[in-house]
Protein backbone atom coordinates (compact mmCIF):
# COMPACT_ATOMS: atom_id res chain seq x y z
CA UNK A 1 0.00 0.00 0.00
CA UNK A 2 1.17 3.20 -1.02
CA UNK A 3 1.69 6.01 2.67
CA UNK A 4 1.99 9.42 1.84
CA UNK A 5 2.28 12.25 4.30
CA UNK A 6 1.51 14.97 3.97
CA UNK A 7 2.56 17.33 6.86
CA UNK A 8 6.05 16.93 7.29
CA UNK A 9 8.54 19.47 8.27
CA UNK A 10 12.04 21.01 7.70
CA UNK A 11 13.37 24.04 8.76
CA UNK A 12 16.06 26.52 7.18
CA UNK A 13 18.18 29.16 8.27
CA UNK A 14 16.40 31.78 6.12
CA UNK A 15 13.42 31.88 8.56
CA UNK A 16 15.17 30.00 12.00
CA UNK A 17 17.66 33.56 11.95
CA UNK A 18 14.98 35.43 13.05
CA UNK A 19 13.00 33.21 15.43
CA UNK A 20 13.53 33.61 19.33
CA UNK A 21 15.64 30.98 20.60
CA UNK A 22 13.44 29.40 22.57
CA UNK A 23 11.90 28.37 19.51
CA UNK A 24 14.71 26.36 18.75
CA UNK A 25 15.52 24.46 21.51
CA UNK A 26 15.06 21.42 19.68
CA UNK A 27 16.24 17.81 20.55
CA UNK A 28 19.03 17.12 19.20
CA UNK A 29 17.80 14.25 16.69
CA UNK A 30 14.75 16.63 15.68
CA UNK A 31 17.25 19.30 14.71
CA UNK A 32 19.24 17.03 12.66
CA UNK A 33 16.00 15.48 10.55
CA UNK A 34 14.96 19.15 10.09
CA UNK A 35 18.14 19.92 8.74
CA UNK A 36 17.91 17.45 6.54
CA UNK A 37 16.59 16.94 2.87
CA UNK A 38 18.61 14.44 1.67
CA UNK A 39 19.90 10.48 2.08
CA UNK A 40 19.03 10.39 5.64
CA UNK A 41 15.37 11.30 5.39
CA UNK A 42 14.79 9.28 2.46
CA UNK A 43 16.05 6.43 4.64
CA UNK A 44 14.05 6.88 7.63
CA UNK A 45 10.85 7.54 5.18
CA UNK A 46 11.94 3.77 3.47
CA UNK A 47 12.01 2.16 7.29
CA UNK A 48 8.42 3.35 8.32
CA UNK A 49 7.01 2.57 4.75
CA UNK A 50 6.50 6.36 3.74
CA UNK A 51 6.80 6.50 0.29
CA UNK A 52 6.01 10.19 0.18
CA UNK A 53 6.63 13.04 2.21
CA UNK A 54 4.77 16.74 1.33
CA UNK A 55 7.09 19.14 2.86
CA UNK A 56 6.38 22.35 4.78
CA UNK A 57 8.76 24.79 6.97
CA UNK A 58 8.87 24.00 10.81
CA UNK A 59 6.63 26.95 12.65
CA UNK A 60 5.93 29.73 11.99
CA UNK A 61 7.40 29.88 8.29
CA UNK A 62 7.28 33.39 7.51
CA UNK A 63 4.30 33.97 9.54
CA UNK A 64 7.00 35.67 12.62
CA UNK A 65 9.77 36.91 10.28
CA UNK A 66 9.89 40.71 9.59
CA UNK A 67 8.24 41.74 6.85
CA UNK A 68 11.22 43.64 5.71
CA UNK A 69 12.91 40.36 4.28
CA UNK A 70 9.65 38.04 4.78
CA UNK A 71 9.33 37.93 0.66
CA UNK A 72 12.68 37.63 0.10
CA UNK A 73 13.09 34.94 2.92
CA UNK A 74 9.96 32.51 1.55
CA UNK A 75 11.42 32.74 -1.88
CA UNK A 76 14.73 31.14 -0.90
CA UNK A 77 13.37 28.59 1.39
CA UNK A 78 10.88 27.56 -1.34
CA UNK A 79 13.90 27.19 -3.58
CA UNK A 80 15.90 25.29 -0.89
CA UNK A 81 13.22 22.77 -0.80
CA UNK A 82 12.69 22.65 -4.71
CA UNK A 83 16.50 21.97 -5.11
CA UNK A 84 15.79 18.83 -2.32
CA UNK A 85 12.62 17.70 -4.70
CA UNK A 86 14.48 17.65 -7.81
CA UNK A 87 17.38 15.12 -5.80
CA UNK A 88 14.12 12.83 -5.48
CA UNK A 89 11.38 13.94 -7.56
CA UNK A 90 9.52 10.60 -6.81
CA UNK A 91 9.37 10.94 -3.10
CA UNK A 92 9.50 14.91 -2.08
CA UNK A 93 7.14 17.47 -3.00
CA UNK A 94 6.37 20.79 -1.02
CA UNK A 95 3.95 23.13 0.34
CA UNK A 96 4.69 27.15 -0.51
CA UNK A 97 6.31 29.29 2.55
CA UNK A 98 4.50 32.48 1.35
CA UNK A 99 5.03 35.74 3.13
CA UNK A 100 1.63 36.78 4.55
CA UNK A 101 2.28 40.12 5.61
CA UNK A 102 2.43 41.10 2.03
CA UNK A 103 -0.75 39.35 0.59
CA UNK A 104 -0.13 40.00 -2.61
CA UNK A 105 3.47 39.28 -2.76
CA UNK A 106 2.16 35.80 -0.95
CA UNK A 107 0.05 35.44 -4.04
CA UNK A 108 2.83 35.74 -6.16
CA UNK A 109 4.99 33.38 -4.03
CA UNK A 110 2.32 30.68 -4.60
CA UNK A 111 1.66 31.34 -8.35
CA UNK A 112 5.57 30.50 -8.94
CA UNK A 113 5.95 27.95 -6.76
CA UNK A 114 3.20 26.12 -8.35
CA UNK A 115 3.45 26.59 -12.02
CA UNK A 116 7.67 26.79 -11.80
CA UNK A 117 8.28 24.43 -9.27
CA UNK A 118 5.90 22.31 -8.95
CA UNK A 119 4.13 22.84 -5.42
CA UNK A 120 0.99 21.49 -4.52
CA UNK A 121 -0.34 24.11 -2.04
CA UNK A 122 0.89 26.09 0.53
CA UNK A 123 1.27 26.31 4.19
CA UNK A 124 0.37 28.84 6.87
CA UNK A 125 1.27 29.06 10.33
CA UNK A 126 -1.49 31.11 12.02
CA UNK A 127 -1.81 34.96 12.74
CA UNK A 128 0.09 37.45 11.04
CA UNK A 129 0.76 40.68 13.20
CA UNK A 130 -2.28 38.98 15.62
CA UNK A 131 -4.83 39.04 12.35
CA UNK A 132 -6.71 35.69 11.59
CA UNK A 133 -7.21 35.10 8.10
CA UNK A 134 -10.39 36.00 7.79
CA UNK A 135 -9.14 39.64 7.24
CA UNK A 136 -9.89 40.38 3.91
CA UNK A 137 -6.46 41.66 3.26
CA UNK A 138 -5.35 38.33 2.99
CA UNK A 139 -7.66 36.96 0.51
CA UNK A 140 -5.49 37.63 -2.40
CA UNK A 141 -4.11 34.34 -1.24
CA UNK A 142 -7.08 32.86 -1.18
CA UNK A 143 -8.37 34.16 -4.54
CA UNK A 144 -4.98 32.72 -6.18
CA UNK A 145 -5.60 29.56 -4.64
CA UNK A 146 -8.76 28.94 -5.93
CA UNK A 147 -7.16 30.07 -9.13
CA UNK A 148 -4.07 27.27 -9.38
CA UNK A 149 -6.71 24.94 -7.82
CA UNK A 150 -4.40 24.13 -5.23
CA UNK A 151 -5.45 23.42 -1.17
CA UNK A 152 -3.97 26.13 1.73
CA UNK A 153 -2.98 24.10 4.99
CA UNK A 154 -3.61 25.51 7.91
CA UNK A 155 -1.15 24.80 10.23
CA UNK A 156 -1.10 25.82 14.01
CA UNK A 157 1.02 28.86 15.36
CA UNK A 158 1.59 30.28 19.04
CA UNK A 159 -1.68 32.03 20.54
CA UNK A 160 -0.93 35.53 21.13
CA UNK A 161 0.42 36.85 24.45
CA UNK A 162 -2.71 38.37 25.86
CA UNK A 163 -4.01 34.60 25.09
CA UNK A 164 -1.33 33.19 26.39
CA UNK A 165 -1.86 35.40 29.85
CA UNK A 166 -4.96 35.25 30.45
CA UNK A 167 -5.38 31.34 29.44
CA UNK A 168 -2.63 29.58 30.16
CA UNK A 169 -0.52 31.23 33.04
CA UNK A 170 0.86 30.09 35.18
CA UNK A 171 1.10 26.59 33.33
CA UNK A 172 2.82 28.33 30.18
CA UNK A 173 5.61 28.06 32.20
CA UNK A 174 5.51 24.85 33.93
CA UNK A 175 3.57 22.69 30.84
CA UNK A 176 4.95 24.54 28.02
CA UNK A 177 3.18 22.12 25.32
CA UNK A 178 0.08 22.96 26.85
CA UNK A 179 -0.03 26.46 25.05
CA UNK A 180 1.45 24.46 22.48
CA UNK A 181 0.40 20.80 20.83
CA UNK A 182 -1.48 19.84 24.37
CA UNK A 183 -4.45 22.40 23.77
CA UNK A 184 -3.22 26.05 22.26
CA UNK A 185 -2.64 24.91 19.08
CA UNK A 186 -5.76 23.39 18.21
CA UNK A 187 -7.38 26.24 19.99
CA UNK A 188 -5.65 28.66 17.77
CA UNK A 189 -6.36 26.97 14.58
CA UNK A 190 -10.02 25.56 15.15
CA UNK A 191 -10.95 29.12 15.70
CA UNK A 192 -9.40 30.42 12.46
CA UNK A 193 -11.18 27.77 10.70
CA UNK A 194 -14.45 28.93 12.20
CA UNK A 195 -13.57 32.49 11.81
CA UNK A 196 -12.86 32.06 7.53
CA UNK A 197 -16.19 30.10 7.52
CA UNK A 198 -18.30 32.69 9.24
CA UNK A 199 -16.63 35.30 7.18
CA UNK A 200 -18.22 34.45 3.68
CA UNK A 201 -14.54 33.68 2.72
CA UNK A 202 -16.08 30.57 0.93
CA UNK A 203 -19.10 32.58 -0.80
CA UNK A 204 -16.59 34.61 -2.18
CA UNK A 205 -14.30 31.18 -3.50
CA UNK A 206 -16.67 28.23 -3.98
CA UNK A 207 -13.63 25.88 -5.22
CA UNK A 208 -11.22 26.66 -2.17
CA UNK A 209 -9.60 24.14 -0.16
CA UNK A 210 -8.29 24.19 2.86
CA UNK A 211 -6.36 21.86 5.15
CA UNK A 212 -6.16 21.31 8.72
CA UNK A 213 -3.94 18.61 10.72
CA UNK A 214 -4.49 16.51 13.99
CA UNK A 215 -7.81 15.19 13.57
CA UNK A 216 -9.62 18.51 12.37
CA UNK A 217 -7.85 20.06 15.55
CA UNK A 218 -11.24 18.87 17.69
CA UNK A 219 -13.84 20.55 14.84
CA UNK A 220 -15.54 17.45 13.66
CA UNK A 221 -16.15 15.97 17.30
CA UNK A 222 -17.56 19.77 17.81
CA UNK A 223 -19.39 19.65 14.12
CA UNK A 224 -23.13 19.08 14.69
CA UNK A 225 -22.61 21.34 18.23
CA UNK A 226 -21.64 24.40 16.59
CA UNK A 227 -23.85 23.90 13.88
CA UNK A 228 -26.97 23.62 15.78
CA UNK A 229 -25.77 26.87 17.79
CA UNK A 230 -25.22 28.87 15.12
CA UNK A 231 -28.42 27.80 13.86
CA UNK A 232 -30.38 29.46 16.32
CA UNK A 233 -32.04 33.15 16.26
CA UNK A 234 -29.47 36.17 16.45
CA UNK A 235 -27.02 34.58 14.61
CA UNK A 236 -26.54 35.71 10.79
CA UNK A 237 -27.08 31.86 8.46
CA UNK A 238 -23.98 30.20 7.93
CA UNK A 239 -24.78 26.83 7.51
CA UNK A 240 -21.13 25.91 9.14
CA UNK A 241 -21.56 22.03 8.49
CA UNK A 242 -22.37 21.73 5.40
CA UNK A 243 -20.07 24.75 3.99
CA UNK A 244 -17.07 23.11 6.57
CA UNK A 245 -17.70 19.59 5.04
CA UNK A 246 -17.45 20.86 2.06
CA UNK A 247 -14.22 22.98 1.83
CA UNK A 248 -11.96 21.58 4.56
CA UNK A 249 -10.27 18.29 4.54
CA UNK A 250 -8.46 17.02 7.50
CA UNK A 251 -5.14 15.02 8.37
CA UNK A 252 -4.41 12.62 10.91
CA UNK A 253 -1.03 14.57 11.96
CA UNK A 254 0.38 13.74 15.10
CA UNK A 255 -3.11 12.49 16.30
CA UNK A 256 -3.14 8.70 15.92
CA UNK A 257 -6.29 7.68 17.57
CA UNK A 258 -8.87 4.96 16.32
CA UNK A 259 -11.83 6.56 17.89
CA UNK A 260 -11.07 9.95 17.24
CA UNK A 261 -10.49 8.53 13.11
CA UNK A 262 -14.02 6.78 13.52
CA UNK A 263 -15.44 10.16 14.60
CA UNK A 264 -13.64 12.07 11.36
CA UNK A 265 -14.82 9.33 9.26
CA UNK A 266 -18.21 9.39 10.04
CA UNK A 267 -18.81 13.56 10.39
CA UNK A 268 -16.37 14.75 7.68
CA UNK A 269 -16.44 11.63 5.19
CA UNK A 270 -13.92 9.23 4.18
CA UNK A 271 -12.89 11.22 0.85
CA UNK A 272 -11.95 13.78 3.35
CA UNK A 273 -9.23 12.24 5.74
CA UNK A 274 -6.11 11.95 4.97
CA UNK A 275 -2.31 10.25 6.46
CA UNK A 276 0.43 12.80 8.22
CA UNK A 277 2.58 12.12 10.83
CA UNK A 278 3.76 16.05 11.61
CA UNK A 279 7.61 14.63 11.40
CA UNK A 280 9.71 14.83 12.73
CA UNK A 281 7.95 16.26 16.00
CA UNK A 282 6.50 13.13 15.89
CA UNK A 283 8.30 9.72 14.49
CA UNK A 284 7.17 7.95 11.45
CA UNK A 285 7.25 4.26 12.37
CA UNK A 286 3.92 5.04 15.01
CA UNK A 287 1.97 6.42 12.54
CA UNK A 288 2.42 4.30 9.98
CA UNK A 289 2.00 0.81 11.91
CA UNK A 290 -1.13 2.33 13.06
CA UNK A 291 -2.51 2.97 9.96
CA UNK A 292 -1.90 -0.64 8.68
CA UNK A 293 -3.51 -1.92 11.58
CA UNK A 294 -6.71 0.53 12.37
CA UNK A 295 -9.81 -0.86 12.79
CA UNK A 296 -11.05 0.65 9.63
CA UNK A 297 -12.09 -1.67 5.79
CA UNK A 298 -9.15 -1.57 3.34
CA UNK A 299 -10.67 0.50 0.95
CA UNK A 300 -11.03 3.18 3.76
CA UNK A 301 -7.40 2.14 4.65
CA UNK A 302 -5.79 3.34 1.07
CA UNK A 303 -8.15 6.49 0.90
CA UNK A 304 -6.73 7.69 3.89
CA UNK A 305 -3.19 6.38 2.68
CA UNK A 306 -2.68 7.54 -0.22
CA UNK A 307 -5.48 8.03 -2.52
CA UNK A 308 -7.38 11.18 -1.74
CA UNK A 309 -3.86 13.03 -1.44
CA UNK A 310 -3.41 11.70 -5.02
CA UNK A 311 -6.65 13.18 -5.69
CA UNK A 312 -6.38 16.53 -3.81
CA UNK A 313 -2.66 17.38 -4.76
CA UNK A 314 -2.30 16.03 -8.19
CA UNK A 315 0.13 13.52 -7.31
Amino acid sequence: MRVIAVEEHFWAPEFTAHYPPAQLNRAADTKRRLDDLGPGRLAEMDEAGVDVQILSHLPHGPQRVPHGVAVEASRQVNDRLFAAMKIAPSRLYGLAAVPTSNPEAAADELERTVKDLGFRGALIHGTTDGRFLDDRAFWPIFARAEQLDVPVYLHPGRPLPAVIDAYYKPYAETHPALVQAAWGFGVETSTHAIRMVLSGLFDEYPRLKILIGHLGEGIPFFLERIDEALSRPGNQPSNFREVFRKHFYITTSGFFSNSALRCCIDEMGIDRVLFAVDWPLVLQKPGTDWLKAAPITEDERAKIAHVNAEKLLKL
